[in-house]
């Protein structure tokens, strides 16, 4: 019998099989995105019951297969029950699933990944912080994770970093003042935006949900933001239809 594995890890999805078992997807530190089965799970008495349903976080314990993992365990420390009293931030937390699901690959260290999805999960359940901004920065900060985020820190034509006043959807990145009239269909942005998302991009996870922004600078950020995962993202989010109906 194949050793059991002990990995720190959230459910990012979950999907009934067969007449009693789950096939779940894990978020873990170790081993990335993984499939996990777990046996019986759907009966009432089940041990697995709980720990089967997303956002749960904790450590699972797991028994490796051919092709996915069985889940024999679970030490559950957080269920993020206060999700679900509010359809908003139930809506919002699954779509920041599926997003993270859209990322995480298997066998590639998800700690980083792993540690924004929590700490976002418990700024939604907190509500310390507009919805829609908690998703802007929430994004963008997966993107620093994936090494695929906009340039924000110095000109795309120059390399200055002075004086920064627009984004070039083209080259996924700011440009300067002085070099505006050599590029078309530029944003331009107000500095403030150009500091938010540069924040966004260099800040600790711990320090990332510190802060709100101006109507203006959110309205900015938000369509830089749109735009860009239009152009890199080649999913549909199945999460977003309902947050578009709230």
């Amino acid at each position: 019998m194949a050793e059991t594995l002990k990995v720190t890890g959230m459910v990012i999805s979950a999907m009934p099989v067969g007449e009693y078992d789950k096939r779940l997807v894990l978020l873990t530190c170790s081993l990335g995105k993984i499939t996990a089965f777990a046996r019986g799970a759907r009966r009432p008495k089940s041990q697995l019951l709980a720990a089967a349903e997303p956002f749960v976080f904790g450590e699972f314990s797991l028994i490796p297969g051919r092709d996915a993992y069985t889940l024999v365990g679970a030490e559950v420390s957080n269920y993020f029950m206060e999700l679900r009293e509010n359809l908003t931030a139930t809506c919002y937390g699954f779509y920041f699933l599926e997003f993270a699901g859209y990322y995480a690959r298997e066998n590639i260290d998800g700690t980083e990944l792993l540690k924004l999805l929590y700490q976002t999960l418990r700024i939604l359940c907190k509500k310390i912080i507009d919805f829609k901004l908690v998703r802007r920065i929430y994004e963008l900060k997966v993107l620093v994770c994936e090494g695929e985020y906009p340039q924000c820190f110095s000109c795309a034509v120059c390399g200055s970093s002075e004086q920064l006043a627009a984004f070039s959807f083209s080259r996924c990145a700011v440009v300067c003042e002085n070099c505006r009239h050599k590029e078309h269909g530029l944003k331009p942005l107000h500095p403030s935006t150009i500091y938010t998302m540069q924040y966004i991009v260099s800040a600790p996870v711990e320090k990332l949900y510190t802060f709100t922004v101006s109507p203006e600078v959110f309205a900015q950020l938000d369509q830089v933001m749109s735009h860009y995962l239009k152009l890199h993202v080649d999913r549909h989010f199945k999460s977003l239809d309902m947050l578009e109906l709230l």
